[in-house]
């Protein structure tokens, strides 16, 4: 059973629904320590007074924010938990929104809320199924660990999610990350939504999304406790770091993608590269010249 992380209440316009806040994901990663290699021994990381110079425990540590080098204002859990702010207690509900007005990029890790008490079943379930229907999203405010945050309600399998969200100022401008100006051909374009089309799936089902990197640490782990030589992994398919003909990549890749589903491999529809031709400069101004004509109502 999960713990409860928080526990509150939705607040839906005068409807109130109390709920305790669980996680919805597990994290199933191998982790490691970290350890002095000439004798194995743990190495920890103690926490050090730098005025004192001296290990301090933690019930002698608290928060506090830095005003300047010399100054610092000291700042307690009670105090952040009694801010006078709506959300501390609750998830407030703002607004219902379709969920493709959202972009992904804003939308964090998800919490599973379940109502907290009886009471609570059939304004719950008020909800789950008006977001349900509604086919929309509740975007709410709500304050944890010292700060307000942005959430989205939705439903899975009639319980309700809470994802939170970042703030719009929280998300970079990728601006500078745009590649040169390029020439795009209709028949590259083409050959690209082909291969969409032959790599489209219906579930995520299969061995193509198996975590084969803890497969693979797990069958060395095992290994060395048993004090045998690590099975030899195969190494992935070296790809050319540069693409000379897309309109052959994108053909070939269209076709490994098919054979890899058992089907036939020959591309069909794939779109031939074509070769402009020149027209005479008569011909070519002329055309310039129609096109620069105003449109008639």
């Amino acid at each position: 059973m999960p713990r409860t992380v928080w526990s509150g209440a939705i607040s839906f316009g005068l409807v109130t629904v109390p709920i305790n806040v669980q996680s919805a994901t597990e994290d199933h990663s191998i982790r490691f320590h970290q350890y002095h290699l000439e004798d194995m021994g743990r190495v920890r990381v103690r926490k050090f007074c730098e005025v004192e110079d001296r290990e301090v425990h933690t019930d002698e540590i608290g928060k506090g924010y830095e005003l300047t080098k010399t100054q610092v204002i000291p700042i307690s859990d009670e105090e952040l938990s009694d801010l006078p702010l709506p959300t501390a207690k609750a998830i407030e509900i703002v607004a219902f929104v379709p969920l493709e007005s959202i972009d992904p990029i804003r939308i964090g890790e998800g919490y599973y809320l379940q109502p907290k008490e009886q009471v609570a079943a059939k304004p719950y379930k008020l909800l789950a199924r008006a977001l349900s229907r509604s086919a929309k999203v509740a975007v709410a405010k709500y304050a944890w660990s010292g700060r307000e945050r942005l959430g989205l309600l939705r439903v899975r399998e009639d319980v309700i999610v809470l994802h939170a969200m970042r703030w719009p100022d929280e998300i970079r401008d990728p601006s500078s990350l745009l590649p040169p100006p390029v020439e795009l051909s209709d028949d590259e374009i083409e050959g690209a939504l082909a291969l969409m089309d032959s790599m489209t799936r219906e579930d995520l089902e299969g061995d193509d999304f198996q975590d084969t990197y803890t497969e693979a640490l797990e069958q060395i782990l095992e290994a060395k406790r048993e004090h045998r030589e690590p099975p030899h992994l195969e190494e992935p398919e070296q790809k050319p770091g540069q693409i000379v003909d897309l309109m052959a990549a994108l053909t070939e890749s269209v076709q490994k993608a098919r054979a890899g589903r058992g089907e036939d491999a020959e591309v069909h529809e794939m779109p031939e590269k074509k070769t402009a031709k020149k027209q005479p400069a008569k011909k070519a101004a002329a055309k310039k010249a129609s096109a620069r004509r105003p449109r008639s109502a």
